[in-house]
């Protein structure tokens, strides 16, 4: 019986009929600044289209990023755009795409995909675990002051224009990336997509500011990209300074763009999207000044188990066999003997007794090394066979610090 819905790769010439199908779906509007951005940065050939006669009623991208893990930069599949139109919803089309998704993946040579889930009940049950949490930070600047004991160093701030910072911005994003669980590379066209400034894109928000931190040297090791918001009486809302992201290779060079950003006047509002342990808090004599919202960032689903636990490193000497079931994705069911010595790590598959039974969404959400493997045994997600295992095991999976990804709502798209 044929595919009454079938799926193949976008052709260039249908991206404008696709976009319009996802926007619809999405409840935006297709307009100047919109989707129209995507033909820059998707990969035609790794976004999927559903069809009904000739016309598109779904579809799905792919983009080919590096994701640092820990201890670690390896391929990742960034999902994103999946969309079904409100006409063709409850006939497998969605699993119809996720399918061949996870097909493109592992052709792809990839052993991990990972979105930013728009619903978390849609994606737990293909596979994906929520890896990574983000803070939203809303601040009142006037009671915002930095600690005497923080030092901001000799360096200075400057606000520069996007052709001036760009570079800068490049290099500080590259060295802070590589030891950052959960940033991902970002070649040219990202760069492109994540300054595109054009009024449709700024949400009401003025355009962007670009702040460098250079060393007495002249060694450019920190940068904050900011917006300014108006005020709004109807809702209360103060005049804010809008972080879109800020980065830097020193604690000085963090402390002295957080020291611009909180001086800036006419604007006593603050909001930021952060780490879960993000050390601004810690910084200012008044903690309170912050209001802060946890919220899901990245979604992490191992296509392939056994290539994906060997190709990070662990906190703890571990040598255990795992137990794993995935319904989803049969070729990882199985046991896996998973044994990490510092840099020295081996999964393989075995028949040896089981020390944790678990799902691959669980595997999915340890793996950027945020949530614990103990924390969903308290669940009723993961289970201990072996006695100790399950913290040491847990432990080993941990990171110094918790798992991030900048660009939040918008991973991959830059």
């Amino acid at each position: 019986m044929s595919d009454p819905y079938p799926l193949r790769p976008l052709h260039e010439h249908e991206i404008t009929d696709w976009a319009r199908m996802t926007c619809d779906t999405y409840g935006t509007d297709w307009r100047e600044g919109g989707l129209r951005g995507v033909q820059g940065s998707i990969e035609p050939e790794r976004t999927v289209a559903a069809f009904d006669g000739g016309r598109i009623i779904g579809g799905g991208a792919i983009y080919s990023r590096d994701l640092t893990v820990p201890g670690a930069v390896r391929p990742v599949a960034g999902v994103t755009l999946i969309a079904v139109s409100p006409t063709h919803r409850r006939r497998g089309v969605l699993t119809s795409i996720i399918r061949r998704q996870f097909e493109d993946v592992r052709a792809h040579g990839e052993s991990v995909a990972a979105l930013n889930a728009s619903e978390g009940g849609i994606y737990g049950r293909f596979g994906y675990g929520m890896a990574s949490r983000l803070a939203r930070v809303n601040g009142d600047k006037r009671m915002m002051r930095l600690h005497p004991g923080v030092d901001t160093g000799q360096g200075r701030v400057q606000l520069l224009d996007s052709a001036q910072a760009r570079p800068l911005l490049e290099k500080v994003h590259d060295t802070v990336r590589s030891g950052s669980v959960g940033w991902v590379d970002r070649p040219e066209r990202f760069w492109d997509a994540l300054l595109r400034d054009d009024p449709p894109v700024r949400g009401g928000m003025t355009a962007m500011r670009f702040a460098v931190h250079t060393e007495p040297g002249g060694e450019a090791t920190g940068y904050a990209i900011y917006r300014f918001r108006g005020a709004d009486d109807s809702r209360g809302t103060p005049a804010t300074v809008h972080v879109v992201e800020l980065a830097a290779t020193r604690p000085r060079a963090h402390a002295a763009l957080w020291d611009l950003l909180i001086s800036i006047d006419a604007h006593p509002g603050l909001y930021y999207e952060g780490p879960v342990d993000d050390p601004l808090p810690r910084m200012l004599t008044d903690a309170g000044a912050l209001s802060t919202g946890v919220f899901d960032n990245l979604w992490v689903r191992l296509v392939d188990v056994e290539r994906a636990l060997a190709e990070r490193h662990y906190s703890l000497p571990l040598d255990v066999v795992l137990e794993v079931d995935d319904a989803f994705c049969p070729w990882n069911t199985g046991r896996y003997r998973l044994r990490a010595d510092g840099e020295d790590v081996r999964c393989e598959r075995t028949g040896a007794t089981a020390d944790l039974r678990l799902s691959a969404a669980e595997l999915g959400a340890a793996y950027l090394g945020g949530t614990t493997l103990a924390s969903l045994a308290q669940a009723g997600r993961v289970m201990e066979l072996t006695p100790g295992s399950l913290s040491r095991c847990s432990t080993a999976f941990r990171g110094e610090r918790e798992p991030f990804h900048p660009s939040g709502r918008a991973f991959p798209a830059y």
